[in-house]
């Protein structure tokens, strides 16, 4: 297997999606092997192998999983890539049920399939779909009319409801590894350690701690990846400050891409003023979603620009800290200089 255990054994802990596909997790004690984001319990680390294929793991006498099905992963994938197709050859909207005939799933399970997959509902992603080809239209010279017509928009107002609110990179490109794009990057000291900063054209994609080019060339495999700049040195020392005097940053411009959900969470999280907390609930209350509170912190946790989109002032309803995806002792202290706690 060329993905080192170690690295495999983090993905399976985080139950990380991206890795599904690349190797399966085997679980000796049980006999049966998994895909890396099994919500099953995870096993004790000395009785996993990890095998390069289904194949391998099946192989070595293991059964698949009941829960995850390793083994739809290739038929997943293929149905997805029907769907997707028949999406961005349409110039109509294609009815749920439709889609989901195509793929051999029922609506239900084909929704959920789809949104883990590309982060939106398929209407969603043909939305989306729709507002890069107007973009594309409009940058190529066309008016604005004709670009919303031709991009498949039933009047002007259609595309402005669907642009609204969108933060950053085009659907596609995201889904696609950066595919197309051009992204500078630095690894910077910091007094909360080695910080990596990444931004396309549009604005920053990945603030992280901990982590470099290897981590960026894994979230973004197709994309150009260019060490600094002098166009990026200016945003890079904004950033800096943002970090080490952190406060009000919406000044800086981000380009992320989530859901609908996970998007409109990130942006209560901008609206928290520093210096000030809130709880998943109140999050999940203020999107309009209140039973949606494990959603809420869901989508904090999927946060791609950290310090910038302040999911580090999100803390548990009983006042304690919850979790960080950079350990809590950054999220103390990013909270101490902010006056929160």
């Amino acid at each position: 297997m060329t993905i080192a255990d170690d690295t495999a054994w983090q993905a399976v802990l985080k139950r990380d999606r991206s890795f599904d596909g690349r190797f399966v997790t085997g679980v000796h004690s049980t006999g049966i092997y998994c895909r890396p984001s099994c919500s099953a319990r995870h096993p004790r680390r000395e009785n996993v192998r990890f095998y390069a294929s289904a194949r391998e793991a099946r192989a070595a006498g293991l059964r698949p999983c009941m829960r995850c099905r390793p083994d739809d992963i290739a038929r997943d994938e293929a149905a997805l890539a029907r769907a997707i197709a028949l999406i961005r050859a349409s110039e109509e909207a294609i009815p749920l049920d439709v889609l989901a005939g195509a793929a051999g799933y029922s609506p239900a399970h084909f929704q959920r399939l789809f949104k883990r997959a590309v982060g939106l509902s398929p209407a969603g992603y043909a939305r989306a779909l729709r507002v890069e080809r107007a973009g594309a239209a409009l940058s190529a010279g066309a008016s604005v009319t004709e670009a919303v017509y031709a991009a498949g928009f039933g009047a002007p107002s259609r595309f402005y409801e669907a642009s609204e609110g969108r933060m950053g990179m085009a659907p596609s490109a995201w889904r696609d590894g950066g595919r197309g794009v051009t992204i500078r990057w630095a690894v910077v000291p910091t007094t909360l350690g080695d910080m990596l900063v990444a931004a396309t054209g549009k604005g920053v994609c990945r603030l992280s701690f901990d982590e470099d080019r290897d981590e960026l060339a894994r979230r973004f495999p197709h994309a150009e990846l260019v060490a600094g700049g002098d166009a990026f040195a200016a945003l890079l020392a904004d950033v800096i400050t943002a970090v080490e005097q952190p406060g009000d940053s919406r000044a800086i411009p981000l380009d992320v891409q989530g859901t609908a959900f996970q998007e409109a969470v990130w942006r209560e999280l901008r609206r928290i003023p520093p210096g000030e907390t809130r709880s998943y609930a109140q999050i999940a209350a203020a999107v309009g979603k209140p039973g949606a509170v494990r959603a809420a912190g869901s989508a904090n946790g999927a946060n791609n620009v950290a310090v910038l989109i302040p999911c580090h002032r999100v803390i548990r309803t009983d006042g304690t800290l919850g979790g960080y995806a950079y350990g809590l002792d950054i999220k103390r202290e990013l909270l101490r200089r902010e006056g929160g706690s």
